[in-house]
């Protein structure tokens, strides 16, 4: 990875407090992993930018790379990695997200079931 596309990651997440990157964008994703990312992010009425990764060959393979993390979407709290979509859901499911949030003081609404 060049050090200009590592400086430019740098810079994305620490510029929001929530970041996706993702394929697409928030409002048509353009694969199910990333909608789901979107979804659950929106019905926790959390804040965050989006990046889509397909119209920037560079940044899709450099945020791979800065990760360590092979796949896209990938999900960023407060500059930290946290995960794909599938870890975002397990998080969801385990209760975890809210812990998360609350930690890194991330405003979020508790939906109502």
């Amino acid at each position: 990875m060049t050090e200009t596309i590592n400086n430019k990651i740098k810079n994305l997440i620490s510029r929001d407090d929530v970041v996706l990157f993702m394929k697409g964008d928030s409002d048509f994703p353009q694969c199910g992993f990333s909608a789901n990312a979107v979804g659950i992010l929106n019905y926790f009425g959390i804040n965050f930018k989006s990046y889509n990764v397909l119209e920037d060959d560079s940044l899709r393979q450099g945020i791979k790379e800065f990760s360590s993390w092979p796949t896209i979407p990938q999900i960023y709290i407060n500059g930290e990695f946290i995960g794909g979509s599938d870890i975002l859901k397990e998080l969801v499911e385990s209760g975890e997200i809210v812990e998360i949030l609350k930690e890194k003081n991330i405003k979020f609404n508790i939906p109502k079931e």
